[in-house]
């Protein structure tokens, strides 16, 4: 496990705010040379703490207006592999999230949707006639606080 000292941690905040910031930005923020801020920076990258940055899209701007969990309980664990379940739910296009978990339910899925109409599509048409799936429990974003 990699040592970290507040610098890093400064800087790790200011990326998770905003991950697209330059070495210079970066710097500036923490205060730090644009060349010292760099080295860190690929420090935190080398070591596997930084693993990317990623692109944030607005949804509602893409025409996604609904955002819906699921928790997903296979049916017959024995008889359909979580391999092939995996590949078909990472196969629809409107599945963000793909996570394996302990609980009741065995899969939690983030799927969007244009409305709740292409929602029930998208449930009834790809989701409920995925290898192995037995219930499933829907629960719809009513807003993001964090």
């Amino acid at each position: 496990m990699m040592e970290l000292d507040e610098k890093d941690h400064a800087i790790l905040a200011a990326l998770k705010k905003d991950g697209s910031l330059n070495a210079g930005e970066v710097g500036r923020l923490v205060g730090l040379t644009q060349p010292s801020a760099w080295r860190r920076v690929r420090r935190l990258e080398e070591g596997g703490v930084i693993l990317g940055r990623r692109v944030r899209l607005n949804k509602a701007a893409l025409g996604f207006d609904v955002v819906v969990y699921l928790g997903v309980k296979l049916a017959a664990k024995g008889r359909v592999s979580l391999e092939d379940f995996e590949r078909a739910v990472c196969a629809i296009p409107e599945v963000q999230l793909v996570q394996h978990v302990l609980g009741i339910y065995d899969y939690r899925l983030k799927v969007v949707a244009e409305d709740i109409s292409d929602f029930e599509r998208i449930l009834r048409r790809r989701i409920m006639t995925l290898p192995g799936v037995g219930e499933i429990e829907s629960n719809v974003m009513l807003s993001e606080v964090v």
